[in-house]
């Protein structure tokens, strides 16, 4: 019997902004793509169009399998995922519809797991959806077997500088595909054979861009009576550039204070250090400059190892505010290397120091990966940003953890933790808007210690 596997993915390019989905169905027993499904669906969120492409690739799944097909579900959305396997509530009310859809067609089919996979591993679904809004951007849309036409509408404005607007990773030769179909390869079971992709030419010139204009706080006349008939009709606007219209939700990350081993310069991971009388006083240094404005925290999250712990105490003692430990916080483990400097690795471990500095998957010996580290640390932030959407929340943290959440909100691939630099106590800070890209307003800020 034939199994399958759903790979999907939605991105929107704004708070909200211009959003798109892909989907992919494969082979589970030797990974051939059988069918793809792209779209792009106008200004909505970054969840809206996640569960979007879920549905997409049910809805290829039953045209390709029929009736109870065997099938497994992967996708990066944290939330899609925990949501439709039952484990976290839907507490967004514009997200239950579509949870009812998907629901609806899963119960048609025999899904076997819900996998969350991280954005590396998604790439097939997450191009599709770049693809997508690429060519929407173009006033052009994908029908099946890959050829272009150009769509009613006129193609929305470039993001700054030319290119995919902010949030897109699409490169340019693959932009020519998109807006909205479902592709199956020949008779829609054919595998190993190569999907067509056609190269669309825009018929419209592009859109002046509106940075071109040099005016962002005033909108045009005609953007701004579209706006206002959108606001009469509760419709949205669809230029991708309209202000966010959701608070943010606020990460802000600071590294705890100092300890023995960070003044030796020794790997420290699950060590349970303390604070030095150094470290206790950054704490409080830190701690008094969050309980000023701006600063409004809501809630403290802290890794459960004691230097953390400590640090975030010095600050819920200047806030008032109860001191929640996440696990998932927690440092890297080292392994072997706990507690020694580098030239003693360097010394002891030459080959397996050297595999390490070169690549993320790679542990040290009894320890554990940047990449494992950054699944966890990847939960933790769909956790605390389900939980307290719109929030202000102070994580305390450790090096690595911090350094994974930074290079996840920039897109940047896992060997950017080889190039930041953490001071401690230090602070950072995230921001993610309307379930879309994130935005890192602040890293590395030491003010407080000088």
């Amino acid at each position: 019997m034939t199994t399958y596997v759903i790979e999907a993915d939605g991105g929107s390019r704004g708070n909200p902004g211009p959003a798109g989905y892909g989907a992919v169905v494969k082979d589970a027993s030797d990974g051939q793509v059988l069918a793809e499904a792209a779209e792009a669906i106008g200004v909505t969120t970054n969840n809206v169009a996640e569960y979007r492409g879920l549905i997409a690739g049910l809805r290829a799944t039953l045209d390709l399998a029929g009736e109870g097909a065997q099938v497994a579900v992967r996708m990066d959305s944290k939330l899609v995922i925990e949501q439709m396997a039952g484990r976290w509530k839907i507490k967004n009310e514009g997200l239950r519809p579509l949870a009812a859809e998907a629901g609806s067609l899963v119960r048609r089919l025999r899904v076997t797991e819900w996998t969350w996979i991280p954005r590396e591993r998604n790439k097939h679904a997450d191009r599709l959806a770049n693809e997508a809004m690429d060519a929407a951007a173009q006033g052009l849309t994908w029908t099946a077997g890959g050829s272009s036409r150009e769509t009613a509408a006129s193609a929305l404005p470039e993001g700054p500088g030319g290119g995919a607007a902010a949030g897109g990773s699409a490169r340019p030769e693959e932009s020519s595909r998109g807006a909205a179909g479902v592709s199956a390869l020949p008779e829609g079971r054919v595998r190993g054979a190569a999907v067509a992709t056609g190269r669309a030419a825009p018929s419209v010139p592009r859109q002046t861009d509106l940075l071109d204009a040099g005016e962002l706080s005033a909108p045009t006349a005609s953007v701004a009576t579209a706006q206002q008939t959108a606001q009469r009709t509760g419709e949205r606007t669809g230029t991708g550039w309209a202000p966010p219209t959701r608070v943010a939700t606020s990460l802000l990350l600071l590294r705890h204070g100092e300890t023995e081993l960070s003044v030796q310069r020794r790997f420290s991971g699950l060590g349970d250090a303390e604070l030095t009388a150094n470290g206790l006083a950054q704490a409080s240094a830190a701690a008094g400059r969050l309980a000023r404005e701006p600063y409004r925290l809501d809630v403290i999250v802290t890794s459960p190892l004691t230097r953390a712990r400590q640090t975030a105490a010095a600050v819920a003692q200047q806030t008032g505010l109860d001191v929640e430990v996440c696990d998932d916080l927690r440092e890297a483990d080292f392994g072997a290397w706990e507690g020694h400097t580098f030239t003693e690795v360097q010394r002891r471990w030459p080959g397996e120091l050297a595999a390490w500095l070169s690549d993320p998957a790679v542990a040290p010996p009894g320890g554990e990966s940047f990449a494992d580290a950054s699944r966890r640390v990847q939960a933790a932030r769909e956790h605390l940003i389900e939980r307290y959407e719109g929030r202000t929340v102070l994580a305390v943290s450790h090096v690595t953890p911090i350094k994974l959440l930074l290079q996840d909100a920039l897109t940047a691939p896992l060997q950017a933790l080889y190039r930041m630099h953490l001071d401690l106590a230090c602070l950072s800070l995230i921001e993610y808007y309307a379930d879309g890209p994130a935005v890192v307003k602040t890293f590395n800020d030491t003010a407080h210690l000088r």
